[in-house]
């Protein structure tokens, strides 16, 4: 396992003289974000799965099979990982704050998948809003549209920006 995925980095993240990440370690670091929220309360459900795969293949323009396999690496990547920083200094690094701020809405968005939120869910999404520098204004307007995305709730004040 480990083997398919240094061969995968190797391939499509790694090499010689770059500066900048590939696209693949930007779409495998932030499928990693979003596939801790789905396992954080030990139960890894479909529903969180295939909001994980759609977030992806939303967010990179990736095909089901492209978003399936980025989901695989980032779940061996996770169980691999000893913290986030991995994940959260290349997107410091590469995304902009509006796209920071998309990260933790679909982080959101995984975890309004279960049937609730639990206190570990909370916990990990702060912590990866603070890794990501978003700004706690921000970071509650980004709950509030994901929870509007899953639930239909138009309490005024939870429509998205255009």
């Amino acid at each position: 396992m480990l083997a398919a995925i240094r061969d995968f980095f190797e391939r499509n993240i790694a090499g010689p003289g770059r500066d900048e990440p590939e696209p693949r370690a930007l779409q495998l670091a932030t499928a990693a974000l979003l596939i801790e929220v789905a396992r954080i309360d030990r139960d890894l459900d479909e529903r969180e799965r295939a909001v994980v795969l759609r977030a992806v293949s939303d967010k990179f323009g990736l095909s089901a099979g492209e978003a399936d396999e980025i989901a695989r690496l980032a779940e061996d990547e996770m169980r691999a990982a000893n913290d986030y920083f991995q994940f959260t200094s290349l997107i410091n690094r590469s995304f902009g704050q509006p796209q920071k701020i998309r990260v933790v809405e679909l982080m959101w968005e995984v975890a309004y998948a279960s049937d609730g939120i639990d206190a570990h869910e909370r916990h990990l999404l702060r912590r990866i809003a603070d890794l990501l520098h978003v700004p706690h204004g921000d970071y509650v307007a980004a709950q509030a549209r994901a929870r509007q995305a899953a639930t239909g709730d138009t309490t005024p004040g939870t429509t998205p920006p255009r």
